[in-house]
């Protein structure tokens, strides 16, 4: 009973402090003149991770240019006249500075495995994502985040937010909140994407977004293809710009 106890005060605890840690959504004034059509240049960040890989691939399928950052470029494994694959690491500003020249639009779905230990890599490599768009004079930013922070907090379920995330997660979940803050603060076009749990199942293509979505009881999910094919949308759509938004199934 003491340990369902502690588990309980201390999910409302940190569910508390991620609230208040990441910022409020803020609607931007007015997006940047866009002008370059459909057919974009678009740098995807994490390209091979659980989630990047599937804006590559539906991002050629669509006929945008893409430049994929990775750390290891052999784990894409996808081959495209349109693809430019640049070896670099996130928290290496120069690497990234260089992939950054000539985009119109960054598409950002960092992550990492380590859970266990404090870290910042989302928060400084979102950081150097950032200073490397003002160098670059590239406008527009869509960042992979989560439900789970800021007003979206509970809205995963009573399983994560008192299991999964205070015990599993609260390292990574605190470092997004950083994250989101670092977005909202500079001054980019941006939408955060805040998906339910992902799976590696097949795209819907039908899935609901908004600001007030999850279930504070029970936990929704979205396919990592259905998330993808969301945030390609955000790169030409303003009606989410300045606004972090959910999305599920």
């Amino acid at each position: 009973m003491k340990v369902i106890i502690f588990l309980i005060v201390y999910g409302l605890a940190l569910s508390i402090a991620l609230a208040r840690k990441a910022p409020k959504s803020r609607t931007a004034v007015k997006p940047v003149s866009r002008g370059w059509g459909n057919r974009l240049h678009i740098l995807i960040i994490g390209a091979t991770g659980g989630t990047g890989r599937q804006p590559v691939r539906q991002a050629l399928e669509l006929g945008h240019q893409v430049t994929a950052f990775v750390r290891t470029p052999a784990r894409l494994k996808v081959e495209h006249p349109n693809l430019r694959i640049v070896k670099g690491n996130v928290l290496d500003y120069a690497s990234l500075e260089s992939a950054m020249r000539e985009q119109n639009v960054v598409v950002c779905a960092l992550g990492h495995k380590r859970w266990f230990y404090p870290n910042k890599i989302l928060s400084e490599g979102t950081r150097n994502i950032l200073r490397a768009m003002k160098t670059c004079d590239v406008p527009r930013l869509v960042c992979e985040s989560s439900l789970g922070i800021g007003n979206s907090v509970g809205r995963l379920g009573l399983l994560y937010t008192f299991f999964v995330i205070p015990l599993i997660l609260p390292f990574i979940f605190w470092d997004k909140a950083r994250q989101e803050k670092l977005i909202v603060e500079r001054g980019v076009d941006w939408v955060i994407v805040r998906p339910a749990v992902l799976t590696n199942g097949a795209a819907r293509g039908s899935y609901r977004h908004g600001p007030n979505l999850g279930n504070f009881l029970r936990t929704n999910r979205i396919s990592r293809a259905d998330v993808a094919d969301f945030m390609l949308k955000q790169l030409t759509d303003d009606t989410y710009l300045g606004t972090a938004v959910a999305v599920c199934w």
